[in-house]
């Protein structure tokens, strides 16, 4: 009796949501971490979700385009010339886009996804907390690939990022503090989201995170008051730009050191990162022209890269294993076809968070990031990054769709079990 009750299936998604939380809350700080509670998670959760409800949620554009791509992507294994080992880990790229119709089935019918958002925020503000003292303590040591003053865990990209979704939301929730009438809550919100900025500006400052905030600041304008709003947030971050790049030499020089880079690349062929990376860019296209329907299939990015080396440096040949862009790492291995399916999909994504309020605005937020950030990296196949967003259009998708009524059709959750006296 007490195994049954263990194994109930509404203990077991209970246990599955508690498992979501501390993946939140781990995502900024641990890749170890976060990859163990992923598996105890799936564990948890397979065993409590019927199957109905899982067809439910992959017949939908959401649920259902991640899917196909990846199934494009296992079916793209056979024509490529690539090894096995290369195969399985071109293709191991793809694999948490199958998650994303779990965690839209789970959250649809769970009680927990705040939870969820909650503990994701306040682990970005200890991290923001821990940020500022490792710069303290740090200040005067040279940055180097392996150590970044102020960025104590994982990279200074990524730490951006995060932080630069949390500034768009808790805008969001300010704006609803303040038509509440919780006017010094909303300064509150607004103050620490500051506090986000300026880490970003003044502590480590991610390039990609530069573009980024300037398109969700005008989302942000524009779905708060229309094309007003829109230019109203378009002058206010000009605005905020000119005071922080008065202000922050450290931000100045983060800029015009990738100036600098692209120009020592083009004039004396120097091997500078942003040089390198349109490098990559320029290849890429050429192997899509090779292969533009269906790509040279799943894993072939290293034997493209291979084949064609970008140049030396110091005498060592300079090879890729990543084109550096997300829509072009999917365009070598799989074609047009498989970058329609990816565009396809953070479309339907981007659909999915099209409604009003707060939850849909935070949902079009991770959607709105990756797609802009992919443009200068491959972040749904990065570890960090790429879980951010499936377990952000997951958990939200999932939330949105419980206050949406279910088709007349639909599998009914499953009960959860009440509590043992």
């Amino acid at each position: 009796m007490a195994v049954s009750q263990y194994f109930d299936r509404g203990r077991l998604a209970r246990i599955a949501d508690g498992l979501v939380v501390a993946v939140a809350v781990s995502l900024p700080w641990s890749t170890s971490a976060t990859g163990i509670l992923i598996v105890l998670w799936l564990l948890a959760f397979i065993p409590s979700i019927d199957a109905a409800t899982l067809r439910r949620e992959a017949l939908t554009w959401a649920g259902g385009l991640p899917v196909l791509l990846w199934l494009l992507a296992a079916v793209g294994m056979l024509w490529t010339d690539a090894s096995l080992n290369e195969r399985l880990g071109g293709l191991l790229g793809f694999h948490r886009l199958l998650v994303i119709p779990l965690l839209l089935a789970q959250f649809r019918r769970s009680e927990n996804g705040n939870s969820v958002l909650l503990g994701f925020l306040a682990s970005a503000v200890l991290l923001l907390l821990v940020s500022g003292i490792h710069a303290a303590l740090f200040f005067d040591v040279p940055q180097s690939p392996r150590f970044f003053p102020g960025v104590p865990v994982k990279d200074y990209i990524a730490q951006s990022l995060i932080f630069a979704i949390c500034i768009f939301a808790l805008l969001g929730i300010a704006v609803e503090a303040w038509r509440a009438g919780r006017h010094w809550w909303a300064l509150g919100l607004v103050l620490l989201a500051l506090m986000f900025l300026a880490d970003i500006a003044y502590i480590a400052t991610g390039r990609t995170a530069l573009v980024v905030i300037p398109v969700l600041a005008v989302l942000f304008g524009f779905r708060q008051v229309g094309w007003k709003g829109l230019i109203a947030a378009s002058m206010a971050t000009a605005g905020i730009a000119v005071v922080l790049w008065a202000s922050s030499p450290y931000l100045r020089a983060r800029v015009d050191r990738a100036y600098e880079d692209l120009q020592a690349y083009e004039a004396n062929d120097v091997a500078t990162s942003n040089g390198l990376r349109l490098e990559f860019w320029r290849k890429s296209l050429g192997f899509l022209v090779q292969a533009p329907v269906f790509g040279h299939g799943t894993g072939s990015i290293n034997g493209e890269f291979r084949s064609a080396p970008i140049g030396t440096e110091n005498g060592v040949t300079i090879y890729s294993e990543n084109p550096h862009q997300q829509v072009l790492a999917v365009a070598i291995q799989l074609g047009l076809v498989g970058v329609g399916l990816l565009i396809a999909m953070w479309a339907a994504h981007a659909a999915l968070f099209s409604g009003p309020g707060l939850l849909p605005w935070i949902g079009l937020i991770v959607v709105a990031q990756n797609v802009v950030a992919s443009q200068f990296n491959s972040h749904l196949f990065d570890f960090t990054l790429g879980w951010l967003y499936v377990f952000g259009v997951g958990v939200i998708g999932g939330m949105v769709r419980s206050a949406q009524p279910a088709p007349a059709n639909a599998a009914q959750p499953v009960e959860r079990a009440a509590p043992a006296q």
